[in-house]
């Protein structure tokens, strides 16, 4: 799996990259990877739904991805939840497949990942599933990681129960990028008139 270099704007959704911006924040402060209890995103309760939390467990090899929470959305998509569960259990050889090196990617560069893919849901709508993760540290390597997860699709509508579970419906990705480029959050800037202008 090639993974492109690429900076935060590469991020489409506006509150994936709200959450993005919150964790540049943290680690251009600090140049180095914050802690899981400094981030604090202003919308970050609304943004639970669609948020997983793991443990990364590197006393294991390979190194294990544990779910640490119950995402009500994601459980819905994949047809259970996976509390407790390795994530490559939770998903199954066909998908852990795809999924898992994407976030041993996160985990390898200790920076965030971004990726694109699309799949069809049970009445053959295409659905657009973005995934962000961000690692933390608490001072020795990467031992958390959030994943930000979105399904949209272009015709509005779509049925989200067991969408990654169907037996033919494997996603197929479109962008895998590590976010290693513009490493800061810049805030909105005026001008001398007075006007705001904003930054990607």
């Amino acid at each position: 799996m090639v993974f492109e270099s690429a900076n935060p704007s590469v991020v489409r959704s506006v509150r994936q990259r709200d959450l993005l911006n919150s964790w540049l924040r943290l680690y251009a402060r600090q140049q180095t990877l914050p802690r899981l209890a400094e981030y604090q995103p202003e919308r970050m309760k609304e943004e639970l739904p669609d948020l997983v939390f793991y443990i990364v467990d590197t006393s294991r090899q390979p190194v294990r991805f544990i779910i640490d929470s119950d995402s009500t959305r994601i459980s819905t998509a994949y047809g259970t939840t996976g509390k407790g569960r390795d994530l490559d259990d939770y998903l199954g050889p066909i998908m852990a497949a795809v999924v898992v090196p994407v976030y041993q990617e996160c985990l390898r560069r200790a920076l965030p990942t971004y990726t694109v893919s699309m799949i069809d849901d049970v009445h053959g709508r295409a659905v657009a599933y973005e995934r962000v993760l961000m690692p933390f540290s608490d001072g020795d390597g990467v031992n958390h990681i959030i994943a930000s997860l979105k399904a949209i699709s272009e015709h509005g509508g779509f049925e989200i129960r067991n969408l990654m579970r169907g037996p033919h419906r494997v996603p197929v990705p479109k962008v895998h990028a590590v976010i290693d480029r513009d490493l800061f959050h810049r805030a909105p800037a005026r001008t001398r008139a007075g006007d705001i202008v904003e930054f990607d």
